[in-house]
């Protein structure tokens, strides 16, 4: 039996499902606002991390590197966060993996401040935080929907996905305000603090301990293993995911070199307030890409969308690339920002409209490692590229990978052609009581 939060008479005035419904409840109001702050400082780091390790090697190759032992452990740990979610107590789950993660990050501005820190060193401590944020991660969302009542649960998923959008606006500004202010061991100092937000918040609630059934150890894995099984049966499942998975690949690490295109493309200072205005733009259009698919552009077909999204993206990417003057790369990196998400959104609203819920879980565990697993092993490819040819021709082949997707990516054909006896559709008339936001993406490629 499951056990809900109990029904508070805040929640009675204001309409159910909503925001406001969500906010209403105490236990909600606390673990969001703690996960907000943590957030910012999240962002705040990111931004930093990305700029110091370029700084301090002057090698894309190691930036690469350290954002691969930040994003690195996703490809496997977080399958075993959402494992141990369902079988261990979450409470303590969370706090371990926070602890983790504020212990890493000071032990990372204690490193800094010496001056000349061990690479390896720096890689290893980047490495800790990479896996207490990969448990961390799944057991969030495991949480979540525990703390709200279920028929205001749209409205706690939407506030959610609000704050993630939001704070990888707010963070990276603040990152290079304080990144060109104080220095990077600082900016890692003020993240570690902001992990006290959220360990306290856990702390402050109750979270409904989990009914555990026999053999859920092994659910994570199942699950992973389910998901390909539906997505070899599914031909456009399956093309959604080749879909992510190829753009997170090949065209999303030009992100983490963002540093390295600031500073030889563009003549700007990574170190800089004006790097972290620029992370801030992309930022900025990421977020205004994904309210757009349930806002302005929620009339257009979804499998339309995806595509424009990566003609659009090729196109913007391909300016961005040729550009060497600061001024024009702000307001291309918001465009950019915006087809980037718009279609990572649109993409992951034809999956979920396809799936039923019966599957739904085991196919967007491979979703999540399709979008954050596959980054780190791009970023492998794009940092020794970067440093023996050009930045530039990293944009490049993202360009053309995102227009061969283009072609690849003609969801409204498939899906019609399977419409009549497809494996795993939800009916039409039967939507879920709440479609998950597409995950945002993590920390260190917004």
């Amino acid at each position: 039996m499951s056990v809900r939060p109990p029904t508070t008479p805040a929640t009675s005035l204001v309409r159910t499902g909503t925001a406001r419904a969500a906010l209403a409840q105490r236990s909600f109001r606390i673990v969001f606002l703690g996960s907000f702050a943590s957030s910012i400082g999240t962002w705040m780091q990111t931004v930093t991390l990305g700029a110091y390790a370029l700084e301090l090697s002057g090698s894309p190759t190691f930036l690469s590197l350290v954002l691969f032992a930040q994003l690195g452990p996703m490809l496997v740990l977080s399958v075993v966060g959402g494992a141990l979610a369902d079988v261990v107590d979450r409470r303590r789950l969370l706090i371990a993996a926070e602890m983790q993660q504020l212990g890493a990050s000071a032990a990372l501005a204690v490193l800094v401040a010496t001056g000349e820190p061990s690479r390896a060193a720096l890689l290893g401590v980047v490495a800790l935080i990479g896996i207490g944020s990969a448990i961390h991660m799944p057991t969030f969302s495991a949480v979540l929907p525990t703390l709200v009542e279920r028929k205001d649960l749209a409205g706690a998923v939407s506030l959610s996905s609000t704050q993630m959008n939001v704070a990888r606006v707010v963070g990276p500004a603040l990152g290079g305000l304080a990144f060109a202010a104080f220095g990077a061991a600082s900016v890692f100092a003020i993240n570690a603090v902001t992990y006290l937000f959220i360990i306290g918040a856990v702390v402050a609630v109750r979270i409904p301990p989990v009914q555990v059934a026999p053999g859920d150890v092994a659910s994570g894995w199942r699950r992973l293993a389910g998901g390909f099984a539906v997505a070899r049966r599914d031909r456009l499942v399956r093309r959604c995911l080749v879909t992510m998975a190829g753009f997170a690949f090949l065209c999303m690490p030009f992100i983490g070199q963002m540093p390295t295109i600031a500073g030889r493309n563009l003549g700007i200072d990574p170190s800089s307030t004006a790097y972290g205005l620029l992370y801030t733009c992309f930022g900025l259009g990421a977020v205004v890409g994904a309210v757009s698919i349930g806002t302005f552009l929620a009339g257009w077909p979804r499998p339309h969308l995806v595509r424009l999204g990566l003609v659009g993206f090729a196109i913007s990417l391909g300016v961005f690339a040729t550009l060497r003057s600061p001024a024009p790369a702000y307001p291309v990196a918001l465009v950019v920002g915006f087809f980037y998400f718009a279609m990572v959104t649109a993409l992951s609203v034809v999956l979920q409209e396809r799936l039923a819920d019966a599957v739904r879980g085991r196919v967007m565990a491979l979703w999540v490692m399709a979008f954050g697993g596959t980054i780190p092993l791009g970023l492998l490819v794009a940092g020794p590229l970067a440093e023996r040819t050009s930045i530039s021709l990293v944009m490049g082949y993202g360009v053309v990978a995102a227009l061969a997707l283009a072609v690849y990516a003609e969801l409204d054909r498939v899906g019609d052609d399977e419409r009549g006896d497809a494996v795993v559709p939800a009916p039409a008339s039967v939507a879920p009581a709440v479609a998950p936001d597409p995950p945002a993406p993590p920390p260190g490629c917004p």
